[in-house]
């Protein structure tokens, strides 16, 4: 596990459209009902409720978005008593649900502070010079294709999984496929977690490269033990996805400038 602080890779204009999809993602998340509780852990039965009913209207669900099965009884977000004790009221769903448009709402949804921050930091650290390539409108335009081709990747696989997927990690999985088709050999600083935190500054292709390598191996399943609740293959469909959106633009992208200053208390030194 790398962790990305910063890309020696200077954007031209301002990323208004990665700073807002940024504010979006932490208003939404800082809004859910119930999402504040479930994070520190003190979370009552009812704000529990509240926020599976919520998840459930507005998270990507691929049985739903597949085959167009909508459930009849879903969380209502009352707390009732059965004969298991107490727990969260179902009924029939009094929303109309679009599975498409589902997609988009799940892009905004997030489970915790640490899903949040951090598809938010690897957002900000390369959605600046994937915006500044392509625009603000065709960036954004971008982002939502990919985060869609992430989703419907998944359910394909998964047509019947009633398990609601929530997260923007498909569409900045795309930014970060985009980054390396156009900024392969721009210089990425991470943290190397070794003692503490190893400060090392990479090329761009070996950092995002390991990470899609690793996306795609805990997509088999068999890497970790956590793979059955995380949906990698979402990384990969939305990753590739992102490379191929970004391949045209690849013969016009200027090189990323020379490192200069100072980063991390040492020099830069030429690109090597």
């Amino acid at each position: 596990m790398v962790i990305p602080v910063h890309d020696v890779n200077a954007a031209r204009r301002t990323p208004w459209v990665t700073y807002a999809l940024i504010a979006a993602n932490f208003v939404v998340f800082l809004l859910t009902p119930g999402i504040a509780g479930s994070v520190t852990g003190g979370s009552s039965l009812a704000q529990l409720c509240h926020l599976e009913a919520f998840t459930e209207q507005y998270a990507l669900v691929p049985r739903e978005l597949i085959h167009g099965r909508m459930p009849s009884l879903v969380p209502t977000g009352a707390v009732g008593v059965g004969v298991h004790g107490p727990g969260c009221v179902l009924g029939p769903p009094a929303y109309d649900k679009s599975p498409v448009l589902s997609v988009f709402t799940a892009m905004f949804l997030h489970g915790s502070w640490l899903h949040l921050l951090g598809n938010m930091l690897f957002l900000l650290i390369f959605g600046n010079n994937v915006e500044d390539r392509m625009g603000h409108v065709r960036f954004l335009l971008f982002y939502v294709a990919c985060g869609y081709a992430a989703a419907y990747g998944f359910a394909l696989t998964n047509s019947y999984s009633t398990t609601p997927l929530i997260g923007a990690s498909g569409a900045v999985a795309g930014v970060l496929g985009a980054y390396l088709v156009l900024y392969p050999r721009a210089r990425v600083w991470i943290l190397v977690p070794f003692l503490l935190f190893l400060p090392l500054r990479l090329p761009a292709w070996l950092v995002l490269g390991f990470w899609f390598v690793l996306q795609a191996f805990y997509s088999t399943g068999e890497a970790v033990a956590e793979a059955g609740t995380v949906a990698y293959l979402a990384h990969v469909v939305g990753f590739v996805a992102g490379m191929l959106l970004a391949w045209p633009l690849k013969p016009g992208t200027p090189p990323p400038p020379e490192p200069g200053g100072v980063l991390f208390g040492r020099q830069a030194r030429r690109p090597w």
